[in-house]
């Protein structure tokens, strides 16, 4: 006697589907929310540099 697996025919239910994507919503806003928190280094000075204008060129 041979065993046979059945396997669902591709159809996917809505309920999975829901909750597949309210999990990758809470993931990302996850990470979102981690990025977020982290305090990076930024330069304590203004950093400006003054461009002459002779080095514009006008391209049409």
């Amino acid at each position: 006697m041979q065993f046979t697996k059945n396997t669902s025919s591709g159809k996917a239910s809505i309920a999975g589907i829901v909750i597949k994507f309210t999990l990758g919503m809470v993931v990302v806003l996850g990470i979102v929310f981690f990025i977020n928190s982290l305090d990076f280094p930024i330069p304590k000075k203004n950093i400006e540099k003054i461009i002459p204008n002779e080095n514009f060129k006008i391209v049409k």
